[in-house]
């Protein structure tokens, strides 16, 4: 299949068919709606399954069911439907099944507008589910990286049994590039799924798929699995990208549509005879606390850009563990910034660096 010019949630969906999808289940919410309505079409004429539930609680319980008969399946939705989600995320995450979500972020809280928006990282880190757990978070930066990430991330979920989250706004939803889908990914072994409901032919005894432990012992070993499954994938799972990092005045920490404005930032500013870096997580979750650690000592200090009041701000600083100062630039609402905004911020974050 040669290069294609592709909206970027119809994208998602064919690359969701490229990674060998078996199920859907959604409840339709600007500004993700192509993805379930391409897929509506496509999955049924493949012979596979699409169901619009009746909410998003019942969509992501479908999920739950699919996934624990050992089914390649997948959700989207959008910031207040991925709210609406979380319960159910933290029983699939307890239960350990694997699954695809993919979240186009909008402005909030609560409703807020249609408009793209980065406020949702608190959920997709932290998420508003209970208990200790961790879903895996991408955050690519183009549709062709969005489309490359979806296809790894069945083989990554059903590798670790834990769902994968795809973090993108919806200006990465909306908008067109060109996109090649035969773009070779990481192939994983995928061991059998004996732990599926699928009946006692192909193994003894009963399958039970649960998340609740009565026993607070058993509740304990349980959670301290978990853990290390976690820290596995901390090792072997964390990406990021390090940009223009040779000897750099400053650096930019930014994602997803952020660091695609950053770039252009980086390049009118060089033009100043301001040199700057850049270090933009892959994965938001593990995130890349190493990255922190190549920083050079001359770098006169770090800028967080996004398109929130500063959620991620509290893992660079985390990351960072003091060593620069920071600054913070976002915008809210809605609105995507220009290119000029963050110059200037790097132009007043150097006068009080001066100062």
């Amino acid at each position: 299949m040669a290069k294609v010019l592709m909206k970027g949630n119809e994208a998602i969906a064919l690359a969701a068919l490229k990674g060998g999808i078996d199920a859907f289940f959604g409840y339709p919410i600007t500004p993700q709606n192509e993805i379930p309505e391409y897929l509506s079409k496509h999955l049924l004429a493949a012979g596979k399954v699409f169901v619009q539930a009746e909410s998003e609680v019942a969509a992501i319980n479908m999920v739950y069911g699919a996934a624990g008969a050992g089914a390649r399946v997948m959700t989207s939705s959008s910031s207040p439907g991925i709210a609406l989600k979380q319960e159910g995320i933290s029983y699939i995450a307890g239960a350990e099944l694997p699954c695809v979500i993919v979240s186009v972020m909008r402005g909030g809280p609560g409703l807020g507008g249609i408009q793209p928006s980065q406020a949702d990282y608190y959920q997709a880190t932290r998420g508003g589910g209970n208990g200790d757990y961790q879903l895996i978070v991408y955050a690519p930066e183009t549709i062709q990286e969005t489309i490359d990430t979806l296809k790894e991330s069945f083989d990554i979920a059903d590798y670790y049994r834990n769902p994968v989250l795809i973090l993108v706004d919806g200006l990465i939803g909306q908008m067109m590039e060109s996109v090649d889908f035969d773009k070779p990914i990481r192939k994983r072994f995928i061991p059998e799924k004996d732990y599926a409901t699928t009946g006692t032919d192909h193994h003894p005894g009963r399958n039970i798929v649960n998340s609740h432990y009565l026993n607070p012992d058993e509740l304990e070993q349980h959670n301290l699995h978990l853990q290390k499954k976690y820290q596995q994938i901390k090792n072997n799972e964390t990406k990021f990208e390090m940009i223009n990092m040779e000897q750099p005045d400053y650096v930019i920490v930014a994602y997803g549509t952020m660091s695609r404005i950053a770039r252009s930032a980086i390049e009118m500013l060089e033009e100043q005879g301001i040199h700057v870096g850049m270090i933009r997580p892959i994965t938001l979750w593990p995130y890349p606390r190493a990255a922190f650690d190549q920083i050079p000592k001359s770098c006169k200090g770090i800028l967080c850009a996004e398109m929130s009041m500063g959620q991620m701000l509290d893992d660079v600083l985390i990351s960072d563990r003091g060593r620069h100062d920071v600054a913070f630039f976002g915008r809210v609402g809605g609105i995507v910034p220009e290119p000029e905004e963050i110059v200037d911020a790097i132009l007043h974050f150097q006068e009080r660096v001066v100062k």
